[in-house]
């Protein structure tokens, strides 16, 4: 029997599998959580300004491309299982030398292999509860990134904690990438066979995505551009623009992914409930009003309110174009997922560094708005999330 045959053999779904792909969302995001509380902190030490800042990201953004490029072959060849047990605790072991770099460039290096990792272990666990959602018959991509967004909350409120209590930061990532690695490993054990995910081909190289994928892709772009760089600037923006200590402006990271997470959970049943055009059209539409409520007040108690606001705007964004994406009729779900997020993860990598560079040239405040223009863009786009109606 072929990998390709054990792929489409009826293979129970058991609860252990669905928790186990769950795990790993909910540590990709703390893992992700943990580094978006520490940007500041990162700055701060290396001595940088939000230009560098900016650059720093964006070499996180071209690793990530080059894990893009690679995922569909290396997932076709060793399953979602297998790159999942490798990417997943690599991606937190790469948090111990945030602040051990003994130079600027060498920060760019190790951000470079943290974004390769981080897209490969995001389309890995993308397929596998992809492969759930099908083979179960069952809406899970919603809740699966819900776990994402509530790993993202508690990465961010421990992360604040441990600053408020002067944890130094280096002990504090020795001890996040620890537990990650340790969950990480453990949840791949009860992952789907790596025959499942895997599939013949797997070692062709990287296309850009045609057609309906192209079309998926570009619509979660649109979305990813604005979430990526609420992840990594509304620290920062709570912290330098409206005053607020570190500890408190984590809050702003924990206020976004505790409501993105919250959305999320619920997503499932408003996929069953609404159309993706309905769906996506009201949620960017509640993105970007909340957005600009942030950047229009000057008191951080609003601006949280309104980063919970941009948090469920774009909850469901995500999830509703992964799994279109897995069920284009002749591709596997990896590879539609892989070719979705090669153009959704240059929105997610893009973001950030564009961010900072329209920050240095005007203000963090001005290039936020980038956020507000993309929401009402994937607004007006909303209908082509339905690109065979």
């Amino acid at each position: 029997m072929t990998p390709t045959d054990i792929g489409r053999a009826p293979i129970p779904v058991s609860d252990r599998m669905r928790w186990s792909a769950r795990a790993q969302f909910f540590c990709s995001g703390f893992v992700f959580a943990t580094w978006g509380v520490h940007i500041p902190t990162v700055k701060a030490h290396y001595g940088v300004d939000d230009a560098q800042l900016g650059l720093a990201m964006l070499a996180a953004g071209v690793g990530a491309l080059v894990g893009l490029s690679q995922a569909s072959r290396w997932i076709g060849r060793h399953g979602a299982r297998g790159m999942a047990a490798f990417c997943g605790p690599a991606y937190a072991l790469l948090l111990t030398g945030l602040m051990v770099m003994p130079a600027y460039g060498a920060l760019l290096g190790l951000l470079a292999v943290f974004g390769v990792v981080t897209s490969v272990f995001d389309v890995a666990i993308n397929t596998e509860a992809a492969q759930l959602e099908i083979r179960g018959d069952k809406p899970l991509m919603s809740g699966m990134h819900g776990m994402f967004s509530l790993g993202g909350m508690a990465g961010a409120i421990s992360g604040g904690a441990a600053l408020a209590a002067g944890l130094d930061p280096q002990y504090h990532l020795v001890a996040v990438a620890a537990a990650m690695v340790l969950v990480t490993w453990l949840a791949s054990r009860g992952m789907l066979p790596s025959a499942v995910t895997a599939f013949t081909g797997g070692d062709g190289g990287f296309r850009l995505p045609r057609g309906i994928l192209a079309l998926l892709g570009l619509l979660a772009a649109l979305g990813l551009i604005a979430e990526g760089a609420i992840y990594d600037w509304s620290v920062l923006y709570l912290q330098q623009e409206l005053g607020s200590p570190q500890q408190q402006a984590a809050l702003a990271y924990a206020s976004f992914s505790a409501a993105m997470a919250l959305a999320r959970f619920g997503g499932d049943a408003m996929r069953s409930r609404f159309t993706p055009t309905v769906l996506l059209r009201g949620s960017a539409l509640l993105a970007a009003a909340s957005m600009t409520l942030v950047l229009l007040t000057d008191l951080p108690w609003l601006a949280l309110v309104g980063f919970a606001g941009v948090g469920v705007g774009f909850a469901n964004v995500v999830p509703v174009l992964f799994a279109a994406a897995s069920r284009v009729p002749g591709i596997e779900p990896a590879r539609g997922i892989a070719a979705v997020s090669a153009l959704a993860y240059l929105g997610f990598m893009a973001g950030p560094p564009v961010i900072g560079f329209l920050a240095k040239a005007s203000s963090l405040t001005a290039a936020l708005f980038v956020v507000v223009a993309f929401a009402l863009a994937l607004a007006a786009a909303a209908r082509y999330s339905e690109p065979a109606a």
